[in-house]
């Protein structure tokens, strides 16, 4: 028998039917999911380091802006205690990080939402479950999903099959998603673009968002 470790798995996914490609369409959206101050706070319980991956969801919010492309932004918020937040809050203590009043719950200060920008508070992973997030985008024609954020394992993750699951074409930006483990972050980049979404460089969604616009 083969050993495990000596497979290509990029060969082995391609050669089984994964790994498509969904490509871009006409009218993307911008989403950061939770660029808190809890994963980047180092006295923080969820304090992940992932600083540069909140340099490049900056950096991406910015492209989208001198684009006309609309951004969105997600944040978590409890009741204090969690009474919303179900078995998830029970499985995850440090979500009470993101009781209502926390300060570790604020949003960094770059990227940050304008008043004008879309905010969607959310008590689980996904950024669609129990939200008007597709009623929204669906609102605003809206066809392809760009998605960054934190963690790249949980919550980038979970909105990325759900995007796919609603019919949004989910690109997922390598560079501005992060997570706790590189190994992990690594992990879930693969299985997300091996069946769920594509996964593409920062210097690609910047000029797939210039283009959109032109």
């Amino acid at each position: 028998m083969a050993d495990p470790s000596s497979i290509d798995l990029s060969h082995d996914y391609e050669r089984a039917g994964f790994s498509g490609v969904l490509g871009w369409g006409d009218r993307p959206a911008v989403l950061v999911i939770d660029v808190c101050r809890a994963y980047v706070d180092p006295d923080s319980a969820l304090y992940a380091g992932v600083e540069t991956a909140v340099a490049a969801c900056a950096e991406l919010v910015r492209a989208a802006r001198a684009n006309q492309v609309p951004v969105i932004f997600t944040r978590v918020e409890f009741v204090p205690g969690g009474a919303d937040g179900g078995v998830f809050y029970q499985k995850v203590p440090a979500l009470a990080s993101f009781d209502r009043g926390n300060p570790l719950a604020e949003f960094v200060a770059d990227p940050s939402p304008l008043p004008t920008d879309v905010v969607v508070t959310k008590q689980y992973a996904s950024a669609f479950f129990g939200t008007s997030l597709a009623a929204t985008l669906t609102a605003w024609g809206i066809d392809t999903l760009v998605i960054s954020g934190l963690s790249t394992s949980g919550c980038v993750r979970a909105t990325g099959v759900d995007a796919c699951q609603h019919g949004f074409r989910p690109m997922i930006v390598a560079e501005a998603c992060g997570d706790r483990s590189q190994q992990v972050h690594d992990a879930n980049l693969f299985d997300l673009g091996a069946k769920y979404a594509d996964v593409v460089s920062l210097a690609q969604a910047c000029e797939e968002l210039a283009r959109s616009s032109s």
